[in-house]
């Protein structure tokens, strides 16, 4: 058993076979603390993606151990990767995925019937800023908007870990600056452990813990001593 909340054993994930084989990860090692807020930085094709999808149980590895609260989450099979997603994990990506027949409320009420304890969808948006915007179509939110909905979606789960796939990634400065400020508060405040994959090394400063990636292996795992607020963060 791991003493760590996360943690990723020699993780290896290869694509293909002989000399086609491609090793999107190699020999993947770091652990992440409960409550963390943390940064994974690394260019396009670094393996990002691959890491957290493992860890979100959308994928599966070719060799290696990964734990999550004290479960090795790699020998889970099918039937229980899908509880894990379901009750454990939130996911919020890039593009936003809200389904544009629905309003802002019931996209995240599709999340909260899905898990044992659920936040209500209302509160959620609540928690988001969005409490006004309940009854708005997607095409009528803003990006940003819509990017909170998605938030919101993935917070009605009450989940012990969001994954964040480049959150602010179609987003403006200005917004994706908030939007990164609310995650942050929102590990604070509710003790979620957040994980954010980024290239944009700038916001790293604002991070608990920044893990670097290039080319399918772990750079560094560093704790923050002097955390900025994102406030003060330019790029």
């Amino acid at each position: 058993m791991s003493e760590h909340y996360i943690e990723f054993d020699k993780v290896r994930k290869s694509y293909g076979s002989g000399e086609a084989q491609i090793n999107a990860l190699s020999d993947a090692s770091f652990h992440i603390n409960k409550g963390e807020f943390c940064v994974l930085l690394g260019s396009s094709g670094a393996g990002k993606t691959t890491l957290l999808n493992m860890l979100g149980g959308m994928d599966t590895v070719t060799s290696g151990k990964i734990h999550f609260d004290g479960k090795e989450i790699s020998s889970l099979n099918k039937k229980e990767l899908v509880e894990y997603r379901r009750h454990d994990v939130g996911f919020v990506f890039q593009f936003y995925n809200l389904v544009p027949n629905l309003t802002a409320l019931e996209n995240v009420e599709i999340a909260a019937q899905l898990c044992k304890n659920p936040i209500p969808a209302s509160d959620a948006l609540d928690m988001v800023g969005l409490s006004d915007r309940k009854d708005n179509f997607p095409a009528q939110l803003s990006g940003g908007e819509q990017q909170r909905v998605a938030i919101a979606r993935a917070l009605a789960k009450n989940p012990r870990l969001l994954l964040c796939d480049e959150p602010t990634g179609a987003l403006d400065y200005v917004t994706g600056k908030s939007v990164l400020k609310l995650l942050y508060d929102l590990s604070k405040k509710q003790g979620t452990t957040v994980i954010i994959i980024t290239h944009n090394q700038a916001i790293s400063p604002m991070a608990d813990r920044v893990i670097r990636i290039k080319s399918g292996e772990i750079q560094t795992n560093e704790v923050n001593v002097n955390i900025v607020p994102i406030d003060e963060i330019e790029w």
